[in-house]
């Protein structure tokens, strides 16, 4: 189930689990130069206003129309990072651009690939500000106008189709997470007695 709630878009899995959930937002930040030079992780300035796309029905292009979402208000002179708000349930999560994954480059595909990895793992990932695009080079999200040749969309297949950011959330199995959780209870159990013990032993 997707929901928009006070700028956050939920995605929560009851069939699979009561704690499979996390809550993704759109961060406003200053657009980097590209210039071929390093910059760190620019400043968050706020969330962006995330509103449903069919309330907007009689300004917008049919095709946004049929494929739905929402929409976020961005100037080109701005940039965006992506951050997850995690409960601590594993997610194995996918993010593109115009369908091209963040994380390899490649056309987004809808089921998990490990070799090469093509997702982040939740919640050891908090975010994602861009594209991977060489080893600790990351570029950034911006906002550009489909058909002029920029979205890296464009650059990757020659056709600006889609554009857009999509997502792609998949929640750890129970049976898995059940079994790390066990495993997890095994080990602080044992650390607590090794604690334990330390205090009994004599000066």
């Amino acid at each position: 189930m997707i929901e928009l709630r006070h700028d956050v878009l939920n995605f929560s899995f009851p069939e699979v689990h009561p704690q499979a959930a996390i809550g993704i937002t759109f961060q406003r930040t200053l657009r980097i130069p590209d210039d071929g030079k390093k910059y760190a992780l620019p400043p968050g300035l706020g969330d962006f206003p995330i509103q449903h796309i069919d309330d907007y029905a009689s300004v917008l292009p049919e095709d946004c129309l049929i494929r739905g979402g929402v929409i976020i208000p961005m100037y080109n002179s701005e940039g965006l990072w992506i951050n997850f708000q995690s409960n601590g349930y594993p997610f194995a999560i996918k993010i593109a651009a115009g369908k091209i994954n963040a994380v390899t480059g490649e056309n987004l595909q809808n089921h998990l690939n490990s070799d090469p990895q093509d997702y982040l793992i939740l919640p050891e990932q908090p975010w994602i500000d861009g594209y991977n695009v060489g080893k600790d080079v990351i570029r950034q999200f911006i906002a550009m106008p489909l058909g002029q040749g920029y979205s890296a969309e464009e650059q990757i297949t020659g056709t600006g189709e889609y554009g857009g950011i999509q997502i792609i959330a998949c929640p750890m199995k129970t049976e898995r997470y059940e079994e790390l959780q066990k495993k997890r209870r095994q080990k602080r159990a044992i650390k607590s007695r090794g604690k334990f013990a330390a205090r009994l032993l004599p000066l």
